[in-house]
């Protein structure tokens, strides 16, 4: 016989979906089976498994220890056992609480799995859930905490993950909602002088992984929208810049969140990412690669403004999480603008 108590993260759903967890390589019909014989009770009581469950209800499951461990597949840790200590070390923390972890995504690492053997920032967060004993193996078999916003592989910048179904939950219908204001620093070719909206449509090409944008709605398109305002342009006559022409230093703000969106509409107005080989001006990333090492586009998500929230995670509303640049961004930031300010 096993006994489960629900805390907070199965609180919510149905029964039948908590069990496809626990007995997760029994057939659904197994299940159903065991409830129509009360083989699996809720409560004490019979029940069909449409029921929601609450904090604190009891269930228990009158099956062999054979049958459980049977039907029970050990939960996929692939990739966390491999991850070095101090786990610490591995995230950069900009805050924390029950619910939520912000964290400041370094280059070079993806946000969620692409393939089995991808180590991801899902894996780094869990690892250092287990290692500060704020989750066990026995309870992720039922919860599973994770990202909530994606970033390219060689996109840095802030990432919120849920630590509890709640912030999982809260999280997901504001990125839905796209009620979060979210900030981006880039630097492109060329000079932009003034803060506009641009809009425009999207079209993804899953095989190449690229998307193109048009002016006009088609069939396979997407609507985008995005705000971008120039902080810094480049002086040529300095540094190793003389002879390689204008850049400007934007804050970008998504008001859409598409894959590969402002690398795509950035390029499409003649003003590309330096070090966007997939998007960008080929030469302009010769030079910064050759110059600085750069072997990736300059985006970082720099900054996120919560709204106004109510409810349990209402006392982050207004709240404002800030992440610094990756050091290859600042030292090239540097060279190209030595401290001119757009006046």
């Amino acid at each position: 016989m096993k006994q489960i108590i629900v805390h907070q993260n199965e609180a919510g759903q149905r029964l039948d979906k908590l069990l496809f967890k626990i007995l997760n390589k029994a057939p659904k019909s197994f299940i159903y089976k065991m409830l129509r014989k009360k083989n699996i009770v809720l409560n004490g009581k019979k029940a069909d498994g449409f029921e929601k469950l609450n904090m604190d209800d009891e269930i228990k499951l009158f099956l062999s220890d054979e049958t459980i461990e049977k039907f029970s597949k050990e939960i996929n840790s692939t990739g966390i056992e491999q991850l070095d200590s101090p786990l610490s070390s591995k995230l950069s923390i900009l805050y924390e609480d029950p619910h939520i972890l912000i964290l400041n995504k370094p280059i070079g690492v993806l946000s969620q799995k692409a393939q089995a053997k991808d180590i991801s920032m899902v894996e780094y967060l869990i690892s250092y859930l287990l290692s500060s004993n704020q989750i066990s193996k026995e309870e992720l078999k039922l919860f599973r905490p994770s990202i909530c916003n994606r970033l390219d592989r060689n996109t840095s910048g802030i990432i919120i993950a849920g630590k509890s179904l709640l912030g999982l939950q809260e999280m997901a219908h504001l990125f839905k909602e796209r009620s979060l204001n979210k900030y981006y620093l880039c630097i492109v070719k060329g000079r932009l002088e003034e803060r506009k909206k641009i809009e425009g449509y999207l079209r993804k090409d899953t095989e190449k992984n690229m998307v193109t944008i048009d002016q006009r709605k088609t069939d396979s398109s997407d609507y985008i929208c995005t705000e971008y305002e120039p902080l810094q342009i480049s002086n040529p006559q300095l540094g190793e810049n003389r002879t390689q022409g204008i850049y400007t230093l934007l804050q970008v703000r998504l008001i859409t969140g598409r894959s590969h969106q402002i690398r795509a509409h950035l390029a499409s107005i003649g003003h590309p990412l330096i070090g966007d080989f997939k998007y960008g001006d080929q030469k302009t990333n010769h030079y910064f690669k050759s110059n600085f090492g750069l072997s990736h586009q300059l985006l970082h998500s720099s900054r996120m403004i919560f709204p106004e929230m109510t409810g349990d995670l209402s006392y982050l509303s207004g709240k404002e999480f800030t992440a610094d640049p990756p050091k290859l961004f600042l030292r090239i930031k540097e060279n190209l603008f030595d401290n001119q300010n757009l006046e």
